[in-house]
């Protein structure tokens, strides 16, 4: 039992961050029978999670066994060899493959946290071992209303992919209905309904309740959580690691009325989301930033790099080695009132027919429809030498209209106030929006003109638009002969600028398979755990699939849940 004297606390496990990584870790060990604290420095639970696709790619699991019929733990191999190069971790991707679908059980049977297959392809389905679809799974849909009062306290979604605050399935399904409202009675009876039933729950509630994606599984976990009887201690930092006889024994943390100690008898649990706000680390961790560039991250901007700091003072190391550091994601920065700005994910815009990318040169420098940690490697490296690392989307006003652009919602949604503030560029001409966005104006017009000509045929031959199952299942499947490609003919002509940002990093503390942080000699520190973005990605910065992060950072807390509560079976 958890046990107070004055103002401290003791435990068994001491998890800090309520994300995926934190809450996974926190379930395992207390259905295992151990007394268990969440703390969150922030007043909101749920992490980047709640930020998320919410989709995790767990090869071998049930849920997609149907679709995936010929899949194999040597073909999961053979594509993470691939993948990850050198930092192929055989030990690591053996627990994971052995525990991942294990893990999705456990919480479907013990717990309200559920899943549901998708279709999503493998990032790079063509390399050996990849596959057209079948090991990823997203968090099925929920009503958070059955969090009562704990409801104030989970995190919203990212507002700039919200409609009115109103949540879509990551598998882009639903969103469909809110694209075709206009030119479908299907798709307007759709919208109508959903429309309907989100006002009633603002009015009701003040936000979305009915949410999707990583909203979901943040909530989904986060009411297992309480229903466990495990305390979240929000607006709860920890200031230190408290160190005795070599050993982590428990986090002084601070609090409204001053500072406390938490002891935790098995174990100190660092899950505070990696250091994608930590801007000294970031100015050596990424190459954009270490020219001089912006980064811009949609994750929470608490994630600041705590939980390494914290293991750093036991002597836990973490070595910035990956050849990317972080999940890259381009971004554009939404203005809002008082002169700040909301952060915007490219998920889905680029794989559109008639939009593309192009540098200050005006050039196009990649498969817009590749991935966005490729697109975002793609942009880091078509801008080495400059000091801003920045793309730009272009379409034309018949593409815009159908599919939005960025933040830029498609028709019936006016453009208007999205020129105002200077988010969307437009130009009568395309060398007027060249002269508007700052890009080479003659290049653009050469680059389209190239461009155009395959794509009134529906082909990319520069960069093999809708090539991979995966380029393809974002696009436009109406769209003939490729759902990825089509020519950017009449005027007037449209921009958005891209920057980089991250889902979270991929750098982080050295580990074992279990979770043990390591030092310098590579032995464990006895009583801290990482899990979580803050110890270093199984993946060794390459991005295979949907779902890369979520889907090992479960199965690990998972493991690691299960190694502090001593299960070995």
């Amino acid at each position: 039992m958890t046990t107070a004297s004055g103002k401290d606390l003791t435990c068994d496990v001491l998890v800090i961050g309520s994300g995926a990584g934190g809450l996974s870790t926190a379930i395992t060990a207390k259905v295992h029978g151990l007394d268990v604290i969440v703390i969150e420095k922030e007043p909101v639970f749920g992490g980047t999670t709640a930020f998320s696709g919410g989709v995790l790619w767990i090869p071998g699991n049930r849920q997609c066994s149907a679709m995936a019929p010929g899949d194999s733990k040597e073909a999961v191999r053979s594509y993470l060899r691939h993948e990850a190069g050198n930092f192929y971790r055989e030990e690591s991707v053996e627990a994971f493959l052995e525990q991942g679908p294990k893990m999705l059980d456990f919480f479907e049977r013990e717990t309200v946290v559920k899943f549901i297959p998708t279709l999503y392809p493998d990032y790079h389905p063509a390399i050996a071992g990849g596959v057209d679809v079948g090991r990823s799974v997203l968090a099925a849909p929920f009503d958070t209303t059955a969090l009562g009062a704990d409801l104030a306290r989970l995190r919203p979604p990212l507002a700039t992919i919200t409609f009115m605050g109103m949540m879509f399935n990551s598998s882009n399904a639903d969103l469909k209905h809110f694209f075709n409202a206009t030119r479908s009675f299907t798709s307007f009876a759709f919208v109508a309904k959903r429309l309907a039933l989100h006002m009633k729950d603002l009015a009701r509630h003040g936000r979305a309740v009915q949410v999707t994606s990583g909203n979901a599984l943040a909530a989904r976990l986060a009411k297992s959580t309480l229903d466990l009887g495990i305390p979240i201690l929000t607006d709860t930092p920890a200031r230190r690691l408290i160190v005795e006889n070599g050993a982590v024994a428990g986090v002084v943390v601070g609090d409204g009325t001053g500072e406390r100690e938490i002891r935790a008898e098995r174990g100190v649990v660092l899950a505070c989301g990696g250091f994608p706000h930590d801007l000294d680390r970031l100015a050596k961790a990424y190459p954009h930033v270490a020219r001089g560039g912006e980064h811009v991250s949609p994750t929470p901007e608490g994630n600041t790099g705590d939980g390494i700091r914290l293991a750093e003072t036991a002597g836990g190391q973490c070595e910035l080695r990956f050849p990317n550091a972080a999940a890259w994601m381009p971004v554009s920065k939404v203005p809002r009132k008082g002169g700040k700005s909301g952060v915007f994910p490219h998920l889905l815009d680029r794989y559109k027919p008639g939009v593309i990318a192009v540098n200050r040169k005006g050039k196009r420098f990649c498969n817009e429809s590749d991935s966005y940690h490729d697109v975002g490697a793609a942009m880091i490296r078509t801008c080495d030498g400059e000091s801003e690392t920045a793309a730009w989307l272009i379409a034309d006003h018949a593409t815009i209209r159908k599919y939005g652009l960025g933040a830029v919602k498609p028709a019936p949604i006016p453009l208007a106030g999205y020129i105002r503030n200077g988010y969307l560029l437009r130009g009568d001409t395309l060398r007027a929006l060249a002269v508007e966005a700052g890009i080479d104006s003659m290049s653009l017009e050469e680059t389209i003109s190239r461009y155009n000509v395959g794509a009134e045929k529906g082909d990319d031959p520069a960069f093999g638009r809708g090539s991979t199952a995966f380029n393809r299942y974002l696009a436009d499947p109406a769209n003939t002969p490729n759902p990825c490609v089509a020519p950017i003919k009449k005027g007037p002509f449209y921009a958005v600028k891209l920057v980089m940002g991250d889902l979270g990093s991929f750098d982080g503390l050295d580990t074992d398979t279990l979770g043990r942080v390591l030092d310098n000699r590579a032995v464990p520190i006895k009583g801290l755990y990482a899990v979580g973005n803050d110890r270093a990605s199984m993946m060794g910065g390459a991005y295979p699939g949907a779902g890369i992060t979520l889907g090992p950072i479960m199965t690990f807390g998972y493991i690691t849940g299960r190694h502090l509560a001593g299960v070995t079976d």
